[in-house]
C-alpha cells in the first residue's frame, strides 16, 4: 500500500512505520513512556548521552507523529509531561518482541547485559 503523510510519499506502510520510529532515541522514549507519564527531566535522566537539543527535537517529532502527547502546566517553573498515545502503545508489543529477540540472539552471539530487569523476567520466565 502506497502512503502519503505530511507531504511525503512512502512506497509502503512498512517504510512509513520505520520512519515513525527510526533513530537512536525514539524507541527508547516510547519504551520508557509505556507504563507512565514522565517529565522532560525524568526522560533525560533515563537516556544517558542524549543532548538537550536532541531530546527536544525527538520529543517534538514523536508528538508531531501523534505517538506521544505533551501537556504543559501553567506554573513557574514550567512543568511539562509526556504521555504515550494509543498509536504509540500499538508499538509496545513489537518492542517487547524485539526485547525477546535481542535476548535470544544476544545470548548466542555475545553476552546479554540486562537493560530492563522487569521485562527480562517476564519474557524469559525468570523469577
Amino acid at each position: 500500500m502506497k502512503l502519503k503523510y505530511d507531504g511525503k510519499e512512502y512506497a509502503c506502510s512498512f517504510t512509513f512505520a520505520l520512519e515513525m520510529v527510526s533513530g537512536k532515541w525514539k524507541g527508547l522514549i516510547l519504551w520508557y513512556l509505556r507504563d507512565e507519564t514522565l517529565r522532560y527531566g525524568e526522560i533525560r535522566k533515563k537516556l544517558e548521552g542524549i543532548t538537550q537539543k536532541m531530546l527536544t527535537q525527538t520529543l517534538r517529532d514523536l508528538e508531531k507523529h501523534q505517538l506521544i502527547t505533551r501537556k504543559v502546566y501553567p506554573v513557574v517553573p514550567p512543568k511539562v509531561e509526556y504521555t504515550i498515545t494509543s498509536y504509540g502503545k500499538g508499538l509496545i508489543p513489537i518492542f517487547e518482541q524485539m526485547l525477546v529477540w535481542g535476548n535470544e540472539v544476544g545470548s548466542e552471539v555475545g553476552e546479554v547485559i540486562v537493560c530492563d530487569e522487569e521485562m527480562r523476567k517476564k519474557y524469559l520466565n525468570e523469577n
